[in-house]
């Protein structure tokens, strides 16, 4: 008898284990948000704006570089040794100075670009919490983070169409 109650009490007791999580959980692709978004194209443009500005300017700078290194080039045989020596040390500062000065340029391009991106992160969270908290979402993860996942489940159309419409 004894026995009969264990067993009916541990059928009863593991039969309730089945707990079905509510947690809904989504995920979304940050990288589409911002390629797709016409608040993160505007900003991906500037950027590929200021970068060809950047390059334009580097490329001018290393085509006088070059025209210099003939001119002096053309001259080793005419002018005299020191002379030619002055003019290649003062072409191997100039190289310097601009080695450097791209150097500062990529540095200054990162820099911008790292905080472009983070002020517009920090513009469209507000925008994904609100859509978190109107559909009872409890966790969102990054689509890389995300080996497998049911299509309904990705709601990274609906935030861009979100984006679109709260930031221009």
């Amino acid at each position: 008898m004894l026995r009969l109650k264990i067993f009916i009490f541990l059928l009863l007791f593991l039969s309730q284990g089945n707990v079905f999580a509510q947690d809904k959980i989504v995920f979304i692709d940050l990288e589409l948000v911002l390629k797709e978004s016409k608040y993160g194209k505007s900003l991906l443009k500037d950027l590929e704006n200021l970068n060809k500005k950047n390059i334009d300017k580097l490329k001018t700078k290393e085509g006088e570089l070059k025209k210099n290194e003939n001119d002096i080039k053309k001259k080793q045989n005419i002018i005299s040794k020191e002379e030619f020596d002055k003019e290649v040390k003062l072409l191997k500062n100039k190289i310097k100075k601009y080695r450097n000065s791209k150097d500062l340029m990529v540095q200054d391009y990162e820099k911008k670009r790292k905080e472009i991106l983070n002020n517009f992160f920090l513009q469209i969270n507000p925008i994904i919490q609100n859509y978190m908290q109107e559909n009872s979402i409890d966790i969102l993860l990054e689509k890389k983070n995300v080996f497998i996942g049911k299509n309904n489940s990705d709601i990274t159309d609906i935030i861009i169409e979100q984006i679109n419409k709260n930031l221009n």
